[in-house]
């Protein structure tokens, strides 16, 4: 009889042990949350004054500077097919995407990051803009890949070439 109390409690305690630190809806997928927009400013701000760039706030909390306003007669909207050349970095200088010198890459705009879809119907085909993006507007709580962590804020500089 006492082997089985013995058994018994061992068994009990294993299972307490094994179930303790574990979440109990550990089948769910983790909760993530976006920094707030206002939260990302003061870097944005910063990284505008040390890059000579002067920007416009949308209120969104995007910052951009229209190089170019573009001639092109469609402005784009969230259906169009873009055309672009550009190079996106974050606030250290690193680049983490871009195309190659002389060539361009076409995207649906619906299917990009909101900053972008904020940000490019503001130029024409022929345009070219800065964006600094918050990181609510770019990838969020989840970042992108190994190069982009979360909740980083992001800078694109873009030249859109052709709106469809």
């Amino acid at each position: 009889m006492k082997k089985i109390i013995l058994l018994i409690t061992f068994a009990a305690s294993s299972l307490y042990i094994v179930s303790c630190g574990k979440n109990s809806d550990s089948g769910s997928p983790t909760t993530c949350t976006n920094m707030l927009v206002t939260a990302d400013s003061a870097a944005l701000i910063s990284f505008a004054s040390s890059n000579s760039i002067t920007t416009t706030k949308d209120p969104s909390g995007l910052y951009y500077q229209i190089i170019t306003s573009g001639t092109g007669a469609v402005t784009p909207i969230g259906n169009s097919l873009i055309e672009v050349s550009y190079k996106g970095s974050l606030l250290n200088g690193k680049v983490f995407d871009s195309t190659s010198t002389g060539k361009t890459a076409s995207f649906p705009l619906y299917n990009l990051i909101a900053g972008w879809q904020i940000a490019i119907p503001k130029i024409k085909a022929g345009g070219r803009i800065k964006m600094l993006i918050p990181s609510a507007l770019a990838y969020g709580c989840t970042g992108a890949g190994t190069t982009i962590a979360p909740n980083l804020p992001i800078y694109f500089d873009v030249t859109l070439v052709n709106v469809q």
